[in-house]
């Protein structure tokens, strides 16, 4: 994709809610209907399975989600994620949620943990919490 990416004014003021304000965990994002602009999709407070559900099985969607989880010594522990959700049926649109999902990385540098993930069994809670190390 030759185009920039932008982000709308709500997605940036939805991952600014989430990173500031921390009274939601997860926004997802999709593209509007203009070319290159990411629009805030989803905005809450959402449990794992509540996210699982919130994404759509054949369309893509870039997800910032701040898992809680528990350390091996018991400490509650927060880790910010970004999901690249791409599964199967949308394909054709890779190549330009990919380019968003670089965009992002570039925006939320202080976010160290990113994957991919094609199907649900790759976003199993789990494995979340072991990619934040």
């Amino acid at each position: 994709m030759s185009s920039p990416i932008a982000l709308s004014e709500s997605s940036l003021a939805a991952l600014h809610h989430l990173r500031e304000k921390r009274e939601i965990n997860t926004v997802t994002l999709r593209y509007a209907d203009v070319p290159g602009v990411l629009v805030a999709d989803v905005e809450g407070n959402l449990t794992h399975n509540e996210l699982m559900r919130a994404l759509p099985a054949d369309e893509p969607r870039l997800v910032v989600h701040e898992l809680s989880f528990a350390s091996p010594e018991g400490t509650r522990r927060h880790a910010q994620l970004l999901i690249f959700w791409m599964p199967p049926d949308a394909s054709e649109e890779e190549e330009t949620y990919t380019a968003g999902y670089s965009a992002l990385k570039e925006y939320l540098a202080d976010v160290h943990v990113h994957l991919t993930a094609r199907r649900a069994d790759q976003l199993e809670y789990r494995r979340l919490v072991a990619l934040t190390g």
